[in-house]
């Protein structure tokens, strides 16, 4: 298991880099993927989102994930992953 958050993205989302910012202010290290570059990384997120490209969508060390996160959800998912960081 990676220890490591994976965000899928894609240009021209304005949330995308808001979350990236997040977690970039909090000092969390991640993995991102353009879904528009990557086939399999689109087909990944329109299957954990019932056929949606929504995005950013994350995903946690524990396989868990999180689509379009306020500031709060995400830190509230981070806590819950028992992942440390200093809020910003």
């Amino acid at each position: 298991m990676s220890r490591k958050l994976l965000v899928y993205g894609r240009p021209g989302c304005p949330m995308v880099p808001y979350a990236r910012d997040y977690l970039d202010r909090v000092n969390i290290r991640y993995d991102y993927v353009d879904i528009y570059q990557d086939q399999q990384a689109r087909e990944r997120v329109r299957q954990i989102n019932r056929g949606y490209e929504s995005v950013p969508t994350i995903i946690f060390p524990d396989g868990s994930t999180l689509t379009e996160p306020t500031a709060r959800e995400l830190e509230a998912k981070l806590k819950e992953a028992g992942i440390r960081f200093s809020p910003p």
